[in-house]
């Protein structure tokens, strides 16, 4: 799936065997085919119109309830699902999309599952077959009966009993940002074309509404870049302005008089001011929010990166304050990907804390060979990062062979 370009090839590159299960229904811009096509056609559009009504209803409703809390931390796409589940009468539902923030595929929410069961399971053309070719055909796709065998160990639980399991895209506009899967037992009634044309358009407007929120994040990123260009502004034509008049009259010949050594010491004084208030200003990016915690983030990277050794030597629950868990796992995300790019670490260790009122995160590997290791843009970004909640990131090679990232910030809770 991709929300950024980086993860859709991990669905729609392939076809998984077994695909003589999957029902070849027709998507809702096709016309049905045999005797009274014109009729058929017809139809299409009405259900088609109906779908997209029924659809826009649903994201009213959802999104009005937003802002209300969820136990499991994303209430938009539990609510979603529930909601899909309740408009198209089938039991369970699942949303897997790509968080831009993780870098991942992940499942964002859910109805009648437990989500806790995806976590930290890989999404692929191997785990998801049914997803590549719903993303690849854009349509609702459609497996019969005893699905087991045709997913991962991770995925079992969507499988667990013969059903009508179904995919419908979350794509629009060339981009696809996720699926949402739904089932229905083999006793309740087949799926009709307009259920499948609902499920279909359900699948464009959440997409839609993911596209929406990139699009507020990128609005973001412009909004700080341009207080970067004020705050460079501002140092240009107040503290250089000053600094260069004191040193204009700096370097004229003689001695200099009293009234304008006094002049030079309140330009001067006035400089620093103005500096103090212009550092005031966020130097540095925010920390994406995250749906996770440290450790869970901790686990998946292990999982993620068997070759590496990542791992929790020291640290729990409650050692990482909840107002700096962004943080700490950008900084985390960050130095573990330095390692495996910029090392050959047999082991990454990781420890939390806290150390005279300030919050500690130690991220080290070995297998620093050769020439001094490189710290990546990524550590430096991160480090901008630690600035926004008055903290540091330091990064070297502590002793020959291992590399050391450390953040501290200061936290009084």
């Amino acid at each position: 799936m991709n929300a950024a370009r980086s993860g859709e090839g991990q669905f729609v590159n392939a076809l998984s065997p077994g695909e003589d299960q999957f029902v070849n229904a027709p998507s809702p811009g096709e016309g049905r085919t045999g005797d009274g096509q014109g009729a058929s056609s017809a139809g299409t559009g009405n259900r088609r119109t109906g779908a997209g009504i029924e659809a826009l209803e649903l994201f009213v409703e959802v999104l009005s309830q937003s802002e209300q809390p969820s136990s499991s931390g994303n209430g938009f796409y539990d609510r979603l699902c529930e909601a899909v589940c309740r408009v198209a009468q089938m039991r369970r539902a699942v949303i897997f999309r790509y968080d831009t923030a993780r870098r991942r595929v992940h499942a964002a929410g859910a109805y009648g599952l437990d989500l806790g069961q995806f976590a930290g399971a890989p999404v692929s053309v191997e785990s998801a077959p049914i997803a590549a070719r719903a993303l690849r055909e854009d349509r609702v796709v459609e497996a019969v009966g005893d699905l087991t065998g045709q997913v991962s160990d991770e995925y079992a639980a969507l499988v667990s009993e013969p059903a009508r399991l179904l995919c419908a895209p979350m794509a629009a506009a060339g981009r696809a940002t996720g699926v949402i899967l739904v089932d229905r037992l083999m006793s309740a009634p087949p799926v009709a074309d307009a259920e499948r044309d609902l499920l279909w358009t359900l699948g464009k407007t959440a997409a839609l509404a993911s596209v929406a929120r990139t699009v507020a994040t990128q609005a973001e990123k412009a909004r700080q870049l341009e207080q970067r260009i004020d705050l460079a502004r501002e140092i240009h034509e107040g503290v250089i302005q000053r600094l260069f008049g004191v040193s204009m009259a700096l370097d004229g010949e003689g001695e200099l008089p009293a009234r304008a050594r006094a002049r030079c010491a309140s330009e001067t004084q006035a400089a620093l001011s103005d500096l103090r208030t212009a550092l005031q200003r966020p130097l540095g990016r925010a920390p994406r929010a995250t749906q996770t915690t440290f450790l869970a983030e901790v686990a998946r990277l292990a999982s993620a990166h068997p070759d590496l050794g990542v791992s929790l030597e020291s640290g729990g629950e409650g050692d990482v304050p909840v107002a700096l868990e962004p943080l700490a796992q950008s900084v985390l995300a960050e130095a573990v990907r330095n390692a495996h790019k910029h090392a050959r670490p047999t082991r990454v260790s990781v420890r939390v804390g806290r150390l005279r009122g300030a919050f500690v995160l130690e991220v080290e590997n070995d297998g620093v060979q050769g020439r001094q290791h490189q710290a990546g843009m990524g550590l430096r970004l991160a480090a901008f990062e630690a600035l926004q909640s008055g903290g540091v990131v330091e990064f070297g090679e502590r002793e020959p062979g291992t590399w050391q990232v450390r953040l501290v910030v200061p936290h009084d809770g």
